[in-house]
């Protein structure tokens, strides 16, 4: 009966420890990735993506990452380069991605989970809507409010498909979350604030994930956005300022200081020696898709010239800017005050969104209704 006790204890100890160790697994194979540095990067609230680890693969691409198990939906991404696969991780379970790197992000398979093999079928569906974005955008055919237009009916066309074919009747699942997320350039498909149909559907998710997750950070997030939303909506904001335009100084700029994405205060001034594009907006406004394609465009043909972009966002939800702003490769900065800001006053800002330039010595050289062709002004200033 002494030595009976003992093997039991001893299996008492064994299985303890290995309750004490829940963990959730991926592991699997990216061919063509020989001597590649693959990332795991943990999509965290607030903070960005977040690399957790990493693997340098070798000739047969097979790599296996162990981290800590979760009580309640978390999002990953495996990343090589520029190309990386969204999973969602429910639990302890194990999760397997096989690929080839020529298309890592769209030829992916995975299997051990349903909500990552879902969310990959939503990330294709996204990349069409992102190939035909891209299309009507480079269609100089098109008036710019032709391809707002355009481009605002295949968005509508593909939440009202989401919403019919992935979010109905599984509104407590992780796929659901990363569908109310999901953005087209820099704006979020699902637009809460403006739309009270997308505001229904966030709101479901919400009271499911609230059901199912009382607890997680993200449930927690989805009930302050839809709570924000719900009273935005019932007092509408307009974009109306009482201007006096005495207070506006006529050459040289008016500072100012805003925090970033990460919460660093970026100075306006301190991008002195670079032709700056000051850009007061609100990335919920209508067109906003479309006018952050074309800053693109001219931050990408004159920043190895010393083009710079000031972006002030004046949006009433400090978190859906966060989403919208992440991926930006310029200044985005966020006023909290929105339309009560002076900033918006002492540069006579009378309707948005609205930019001004400014040249290398930090003198104010144009603004918007005085420049009639963007590109010879910056042209002129570099």
């Amino acid at each position: 009966m002494v030595k009976l006790s003992k093997y039991l204890l001893l299996a008492l100890v064994l299985f303890c420890g290995c309750k004490e160790e829940k963990k959730f697994c991926i592991e699997g194979n990216i061919s063509g990735a020989d001597s590649s540095m693959l990332y795991l990067e943990h999509l965290t609230l607030g903070e960005g993506n977040v690399v957790i680890d990493s693997i340098r693969l070798t000739a047969d691409g097979a790599f296996r990452f162990e981290e800590e198990g979760v009580a309640s939906p978390e999002f990953y991404r495996l990343r090589i380069g520029s190309q990386g696969i969204n999973l969602a991780i429910d639990s302890t379970e194990t999760v397997r991605v096989t690929a080839d790197l020529k298309n890592m992000s769209f030829g992916y398979k995975v299997e051990g989970s349903g909500s990552c093999d879902t969310i990959r079928l939503l990330c294709l569906k996204m990349a069409d809507l992102e190939r035909e974005v891209r299309r009507i955008s480079a269609d100089r055919n098109f008036t710019i409010q032709e391809r707002d237009s355009l481009i605002e009916g295949l968005v509508d066309q593909y939440k009202a498909e989401v919403k019919k074919d992935f979010l109905h009747g599984n509104y407590g699942t992780a796929y659901s979350y990363y569908a109310c997320f999901q953005t087209l350039g820099t704006s979020l498909i699902f637009d809460p604030i403006h739309d009270k149909s997308d505001l229904n559907w966030m709101r479901a998710v919400a009271n499911a994930w609230n059901d199912r997750y009382p607890s997680s950070p993200r449930t927690e997030n989805l009930c302050n956005i839809v709570q924000e939303c719900r009273r935005n909506q019932a007092k509408p904001r307009q974009i109306v300022l009482d201007i006096d335009g005495e207070k506006v100084r006529e050459l040289g700029i008016i500072d100012m200081t805003f925090p970033d994405i990460r919460g660093q205060e970026q100075t306006l001034s301190s991008l002195r020696g670079n032709v700056v594009l000051l850009d007061f907006t609100a990335f919920s406004l209508d067109g906003s898709t479309e006018r952050t394609l074309l800053l693109r465009e001219l931050y990408n043909k004159y920043h190895d010239r010393g083009f710079e972009i000031y972006q002030v966002s004046v949006d009433p939800n400090e978190h859906l800017w966060k989403q919208r702003c992440e991926a930006l490769p310029w200044v985005s900065v966020y006023c909290e005050e929105g339309l009560e800001s002076d900033m918006l006053t002492l540069y006579d800002v009378q309707s948005l969104p609205y930019y001004f330039l400014i040249d290398r010595n930090c003198d104010l050289q144009a603004r918007q209704e005085y420049i009639t062709d963007l590109e010879a002004a910056i042209e002129a200033l570099l």
